[in-house]
C-alpha cells in the first residue's frame, strides 16, 4: 500500500500558516490538481469554501495554480460541502474541490477534493496529485491558461435543489424552528430553505465574521441551540456544523437528537414510503441501542470503520440507501452523493410533517444504550491492543455482558490513544467495566 504523504481522510488538513496549509503549497496543489485533471477533456473545477478568513489566501492560491495548469475555474463562494459536490455533478465539472476544516476551529483549514461525480476523488487519484506534487511546477504557454469567473447564482440554485428534496404536496406552514448555522457556510442557505418551505425561523450564528466559525455554536456545541428552542418555544431546533455536512437536531424539549437519532427516523420513513434499499449502515461508533432499534423493524444493520467515506463505500457495496454517524454526517444516496445536513434536516421534518408527529414522537422507539469511552496513551511502537492481558479482559467483559452490550478498543489514527468504548443496558456496568480494561491497557503501555 502507497503511503500517503499529503492527503488525510478527508483530504489535506492543518494550522493555516504551517505546512501543508500554506499559500505555497496550495498554488503548487492547485496546479498538481490541474495537471492531472486536464488529462480529461473537461478542464473545468469549482472551488467553494466555507467562512473561515483563511479562505480568501487558500482559494486565491488554487486558483492561480489550476489556471496556470490550463484548468479554468468556477468560484462559488461561501457554499455547503454537499452543495460544491452537487454543484460539480450539475456543471459537468472534472473536479469540485472545497476550502474547509469542517468542524475545526477558524484558525485551521483544509482542501478536499470530489470528483465529477459528486463523490469523494478516488484514492489512485489523489496519489497521482500527490506524485506530481513532487515535480518542478510549470505554466501552460499563454493562450492555453485557464479562466476563472464567480457564479452569482451558486446560492440560489442550491436553495432550490434542497428545496425539491422536500415533498411537494407538504409544507412547513406552522412549524417554528431555531437554525444554528455555526456562523459557517449555511449561514445564507439553510435559513432561505426553511422559510421559503413555509417554516417560521429564528436565526443563530448566521453572521459569520471569518473567526466565529464553530465557535461555541453548531453542531458541536449545541448548549446555546437547547436553550433557544425552550425560551423561543420552538418545535424544534437544528445545528449545522462549519461546512454544512453534519447535522444535530433539538426537540421541543431540549433534548439532543444525534446523528444515529436522524439515522434511526430517516430509515424508519423510507420503510414506510416503501424507498428504504435494503438496510443501514452505521459504524463502529453507532449506538447499540439503533442495532436494536433498526432489528426489532425488521431492517438489517452493518457497521463499517469511523468515516463518512466508509458508510459510503459499505452503502455502494450492499446497494443500500441510508446510513450514517453518531457525529451527524448522514447519506441518503437517492437524494444526493454525500453527507447534507440541509437535507438530512429536511426529511425529518418531512416525517414529522407527514405523521402529524412531534421529534420526540419520531424518535420514541430508540433508546440508547449508556456508552463510557476513556483515552489512554500509549508509547509509540507498541500495539497494547493486541496484549494477552488486554484480550483476556475484553473477553471476560464480553462474557459478563453476555450480548446485552459491547466493547470496542480502538486506537486513533491522529494521536498514540487508545479508545476504550463500553456500553451497556446498566450505567454502572459500563463505568465499571470501561475503567477495568482502561487499567489493564494503561498496564501494559507503561
Amino acid at each position: 500500500m502507497t503511503t500517503r504523504k499529503y492527503f488525510g481522510t478527508d483530504g489535506v488538513r492543518g494550522l493555516v500558516g504551517e505546512f501543508p496549509i500554506t499559500p505555497e503549497f496550495a498554488l503548487k496543489l492547485g496546479w498538481a490538481a490541474g495537471k492531472v485533471l486536464s488529462k480529461s477533456g473537461t478542464k473545468k473545477v469549482i472551488i467553494g469554501k466555507d467562512t473561515r478568513i483563511s479562505g480568501y489566501l487558500l482559494e486565491t492560491s488554487l486558483e492561480a495554480g489550476l489556471i496556470a495548469a490550463g484548468i479554468d475555474v468556477v468560484l462559488l463562494g461561501p457554499m455547503p460541502t454537499p452543495a460544491v459536490a452537487y454543484l460539480t455533478q450539475t456543471f459537468r465539472a472534472e473536479a469540485g474541490i472545497v476550502i474547509s476544516a469542517s468542524h475545526n476551529p477558524y484558525h485551521d483549514n483544509g482542501i478536499k477534493f470530489f470528483a465529477g461525480n459528486g463523490k469523494k476523488l478516488a484514492d489512485d487519484v489523489e496519489l497521482e496529485i500527490e506524485a506530481m506534487l513532487d515535480e518542478p511546477m510549470t505554466c501552460v504557454p499563454s493562450e492555453h491558461l485557464g479562466k476563472a469567473r464567480r457564479l452569482d447564482s451558486a446560492s440560489g440554485r442550491y436553495i432550490e435543489f434542497c428545496k425539491s428534496q422536500f415533498p411537494k404536496e407538504l409544507s412547513l406552514e406552522g412549524i417554528k424552528i431555531v437554525l444554528d448555522c455555526a456562523n459557517g457556510a449555511t449561514y445564507h442557505i439553510a435559513p432561505s430553505v426553511m422559510q421559503e418551505l413555509g417554516a417560521e425561523v429564528i436565526t443563530t450564528a448566521c453572521e459569520p465574521d471569518g473567526m466565529n466559525i464553530n465557535a461555541e455554536c453548531g453542531a458541536t456545541h449545541v448548549d446555546a441551540l437547547k436553550r433557544q428552542v425552550l425560551e423561543h418555544k420552538a418545535d424544534v431546533g437544528i445545528a449545522y456544523d462549519g461546512d454544512g455536512d453534519r447535522v444535530m437536531m433539538v426537540d421541543h424539549n431540549g433534548r439532543v437528537f444525534d446523528g444515529d437519532d436522524i439515522v434511526y427516523i430517516a430509515a424508519l420513513q423510507a420503510k414506510f414510503n416503501g424507498t428504504l434499499k435494503g438496510g443501514v449502515v452505521g459504524t463502529v461508533m453507532s449506538n447499540m441501542g439503533l442495532e436494536n432499534a433498526l432489528k426489532e423493524q425488521d431492517i438489517p444493520f452493518l457497521r463499517s470503520k469511523v468515516g463518512d467515506r466508509y458508510v459510503l463505500e459499505l452503502l455502494t457495496k450492499e446497494g443500500w440507501n441510508i446510513g450514517g454517524e453518531s457525529s451527524g454526517h448522514v447519506l441518503n444516496l437517492d437524494l444526493i452523493a454525500t453527507g447534507d445536513g440541509i437535507i438530512s434536516s429536511l426529511q425529518v421534518l418531512a416525517a414529522m410533517v407527514a405523521q402529524n408527529k412531534t421529534l420526540k414522537d419520531l424518535g420514541a422507539g430508540f433508546t440508547k444504550y449508556p456508552m463510557n469511552m476513556i483515552n489512554v496513551r500509549y508509547a509509540k511502537g507498541t500495539d497494547p491492543v493486541a496484549h494477552a492481558s488486554v484480550q483476556s479482559m475484553v473477553k471476560q467483559v464480553e462474557e459478563e455482558l453476555d450480548g446485552k452490550g459491547r466493547v470496542l478498543l480502538r486506537k486513533s489514527g491522529t494521536e498514540p490513544v487508545v479508545r476504550v468504548m463500553v456500553e451497556a443496558e446498566q450505567e454502572k456496568q459500563v463505568m465499571d467495566f470501561s475503567h477495568k480494561i482502561a487499567e489493564v491497557v494503561e498496564s501494559v503501555s507503561n
